[in-house]
């Protein structure tokens, strides 16, 4: 399993935000469109039937004070796990055919993500809505390297400006 800016990729499958918690909850990409599971069930969306998809209250990383937001989470986390709290949580906002709609998405990065990285994601979530990218190069990826863990910085922004160069 590998982050790569707000996306999480394993060999087989590509999430927004975190992999499926324990209670199952997540937000799925295929070259379909995005599915979520949450305690209200499952509910799916075509990309041809999403107008946008913003993720919104996204935990950003700076360098000031970073070491101690880093140990900050952590000791959230801890006490998160130890009362039985998830993740931070983020938001996505769709624009569907029927109307808005608003997911919860729990963020993956400890200590949050990098700006560059959230704003290349999101042109990239853009861009799957527009029809002018696809998940499936995350995927590919995701089958040969997610097991070799999160890339570095500039390797992760590499990687999104590519796949949202790429025609889908």
């Amino acid at each position: 399993m590998a982050m790569v800016g707000l996306f999480w990729v394993t060999a087989d499958a590509v999430y927004v935000g975190s992999p499926p918690t324990a209670i199952g909850c997540c937000v799925r990409l295929t070259s379909d469109g995005l599915e979520t599971v949450d305690p209200d069930g499952s509910r799916a969306w075509t990309w041809a039937e999403l107008r946008s998809a913003v993720v919104e209250d996204v935990p950003t990383a700076g360098t000031p004070g970073r070491v101690s937001r880093l140990l900050g989470s952590m000791v959230s986390a801890a006490v998160g796990a130890f009362l039985g709290e998830g993740p931070p949580e983020m938001r996505l906002r769709l624009e569907t055919e029927a109307g808005p709609q608003e997911v919860t998405v729990h963020a993956a990065a400890a200590g949050g993500y990098e700006a560059r990285e959230a704003a290349l994601s999101q042109d990239l979530l853009d861009r799957f809505v527009a029809g002018t990218a696809d998940p499936r190069p995350l995927g590919a990826w995701g089958r040969e390297h997610a097991l070799e863990g999160t890339p570095k910085p500039a390797v992760r922004e590499a990687l999104l400006e590519t796949w949202a160069r790429a025609q889908a």
